[in-house]
């Protein structure tokens, strides 16, 4: 089965092998099972663009790995970590929350003071920084664990799972909230969600309590009531 990375940025094709942390990452595994399906100087909303990917595997199934442009890859053996969780879940991240509370507006925090919810209730660890060693750690909690919600810089699920459980990205969310809504779309058809143990390193720490962030979570209680 194909293995279709699926990135937005807003850099050129050209550009992005050569100036983002994926392109860099991904430019080392030159295989005929792995394609990545690039949306070069994009302006759209990433739900829009995966929905579409979704749509192009009706007839031709693959693992799609929704990732963002700023993630070095540094796992040699993140396809069996992958292969490996996604034998015991349906959607697959590396960051997550085993519970979800009212009013939750991250998977990391809990409430809108938005600092992180207690250690026993998370799972997962990923690097900060602009390369290798990452210039800080957040450990979260041993891996493979079922979570409620996952963090949204990397989504594996086969595209088969998707299709035949009717889930898509809502399209109202463009990049805040897409995460935590298919998490929600997963739980109410019965669809485990975990994470899986892959070494990354993320050069940002997220736009919590910008005006689009704030719009987008009044959007995402609107839809799910609390």
């Amino acid at each position: 089965m194909k293995i279709k990375f699926v990135i937005a940025t807003r850099v050129s094709s050209d550009c992005f092998y050569t100036n983002t942390a994926t392109g860099r990452s991904l430019a080392l595994y030159q295989s005929p099972l792995i394609e990545v399906c690039l949306f070069p100087e994009n302006c759209l909303g990433l739900s829009k663009i995966y929905n579409s990917v979704i749509e192009s595997c009706k007839d031709s199934p693959s693992l799609l790995i929704f990732m963002h442009d700023d993630v070095h890859l540094i796992d040699y053996h993140w396809m069996d970590a992958l292969a490996n969780a996604l034998q015991v879940f349906s959607i697959v991240g590396v960051c997550g929350n085993k519970k979800r509370v009212p009013f939750q507006p991250s998977w990391a925090f809990p409430d809108l003071s938005l600092q992180f919810d207690a250690q026993e209730n998370l799972s997962g660890l990923i690097g900060h920084g602009k390369g290798f060693p990452p210039e800080d750690l957040s450990f979260f909690g041993a891996p493979m664990q079922q979570v409620a919600l996952l963090d949204g810089v990397i989504l594996a699920v086969f595209s088969e799972t998707l299709i035949k459980n009717h889930i898509r990205f809502d399209e109202k969310f463009d990049f805040h909230f897409y995460d935590m809504d298919l998490c929600r779309q997963a739980e109410i058809r019965g669809l485990a969600c975990g994470t899986a143990a892959i070494s990354l390193i993320h050069e940002s720490s997220g736009n919590f309590g910008s005006l689009s962030w704030k719009k987008a979570y009044d959007a995402y209680i609107q839809k799910w009531g609390q």
